[in-house]
């Protein structure tokens, strides 16, 4: 499906095509329900072929799935290729990519540098070489260039970043608690989006869980823990919990009191490094002891990394007796050490950070300026953000400070994603949007009037 064009309609926001065919305010569902129903019976009307793909690999997967965030109803949507910024599914609906694989996709599904780097690895180098190689010193040079790290080391996933580097805090301290907040997700095993440690997380009874941008209960529960603690873990800016922006004063305060009892401060950048040259910590002058990364890093490839201060990242030194084991077959493998370079060098300049984080802060405000005076608002910063619904009344991106006050209106967060998708985005339905280098400008703005249109024709669900 090729991008719908705008037309104009007197009596509401410019609509596409696609939304303008079955569009009358007067006979448009005013039920919630209703209008789901609507939505739904379009979605498997136009998606036959994903819904035959689904029904197949229910055969095969349990409820056809391999990847928990990617299952939805009625079904999952199959896409069968991605080019530069657009996505194109099975029934050949093509789809400017907002889902950006959750922040990984930075690059798009095309960039000369990063296939370049791909083709002339596998064709040149090989792909499992079984030792050490130049490009991973290279890689960790620019790594620790680009984020003032002393040391680090190469993994698979954030997940396992994250793993690795608690066991480096728990290694070099001596102690085991690990303070966490409410909304945080460090990891397929380490989810605290409830409130509480998730039922497949690990070292359950470790978890002490505070409250997110709440500045005096960190200090209180961090200090209360000193001889118990050995590190506070941190995102910059909750992903998985809705793009929570950590305020500057709650962050330091999570660092100097860590600091206090002699427990490390660990930042979660799994995402957050594309937001800034030096991460999301360089602009908020935070020091961390040990940082976590993933995501965008290894050029598109399955990649996470994990670093700190010289010192710190000893405990992992095999010269040094008694240090931490820390293998992974796949820890340097050729494509990611040189497609990670590749792109972190050639492609994601800081300036080209900068600019690719200004505008998409310039996108969120054109997206909050379209929401004024309904229940709905984005938070988020830079390129990465989230949508809201709020079943409480009329929201402001100032209003989403932690899950605890945050109460979505998931049935509305559905329906939009449900018609996002008839009018060419593809988001995650929990309603992240991690931009993609080279989306063409008209495209953001052609989302700004779909949303403005979306909030007018359901004008009786989102204003109170």
């Amino acid at each position: 499906m090729a991008p719908a064009v705008l037309v104009q309609n007197p009596t509401i926001a410019p609509v596409t095509d696609t939304i303008k065919d079955k569009l009358n305010l007067k006979s448009y569902p005013a039920d919630l329900q209703a209008a789901l129903d609507d939505a739904k019976a379009q979605f498997t009307k136009r998606n036959p072929n994903s819904l035959r793909l689904h029904e197949e690999a229910v055969n095969n997967l349990p409820g056809g799935n391999t990847r928990t965030l990617l299952y939805t109803t009625p079904f999952p949507l199959s896409m069968k290729s991605g080019k530069g910024h657009q996505v194109t599914d099975e029934d050949d609906h093509t789809y400017t990519d907002f889902v950006g694989e959750l922040t990984a996709g930075l690059y798009g599904h095309s960039n000369p540098n990063i296939l370049s780097s791909l083709t002339n690895t596998i064709s040149t180098i090989g792909l499992n070489l079984g030792a050490t190689t130049a490009a991973e010193s290279r890689f960790a040079s620019l790594m620790r260039s680009r984020f003032n790290l002393g040391r680090v080391r190469f993994c698979n996933s954030g997940t396992e970043a994250n793993l690795h580097a608690l066991a480096g805090a728990r290694k070099y301290t001596g102690k085991r608690k690990v303070v966490v907040f409410s909304g945080g997700y460090h990891g397929a095993v380490l989810s605290f989006g409830s409130g509480q440690p998730a039922e497949n997380n690990v070292d359950l009874d470790d978890w002490v869980l505070g409250r997110y941008n709440d500045v005096a209960g960190a200090k209180e529960l961090i200090e209360g823990l000193e001889g118990q603690l050995a590190a506070v873990l941190v995102e910059g800016m909750q992903g998985a919990g809705g793009c929570i922006i950590g305020t500057k004063e709650f962050l330091a305060q999570c660092q100097e009191s860590a600091h206090k009892i002699g427990a490390l401060f660990m930042l979660d950048e799994v995402m957050t490094s594309r937001l800034a040259p030096g991460g999301l910590q360089s602009l908020l002058s935070l020091t961390p002891d040990l940082t976590t990364f993933g995501k965008y890093l290894g050029g598109g490839l399955a990649f996470g990394a994990f670093g700190g201060s010289t010192e710190v990242m000893s405990v992992y030194d095999p010269r040094q007796p008694g240090s931490l084991a820390h293998s992974g077959t796949f820890n340097n493998n050729t494509l990611a050490m040189h497609a990670g370079y590749a792109g972190l060098h050639d492609v994601y300049k800081p300036e080209v950070c900068e600019e690719f984080s200004k505008n998409g802060d310039a996108f969120r405000e054109k997206l909050n300026k379209a929401c004024e005076g309904t229940n709905c608002c984005f938070s988020g910063k830079g390129t990465i953000m989230a949508v809201h619904f709020s079943a409480d009344g009329e929201m402001k991106e100032s209003d989403v400070t932690c899950v605890e006050v945050i109460k979505e209106d998931w049935e509305l967060k559905d329906l939009f994603w449900l018609e996002m998708m008839e009018e060419g985005y593809w988001i995650s339905r929990r309603g992240t949007i991690a931009m993609i280098l080279g989306t063409p400008q008209e495209e953001l703005d052609r989302f700004v009037a779909a949303v403005e249109s979306f909030l007018e024709r359901h004008r009786n669900l989102v204003r109170s």
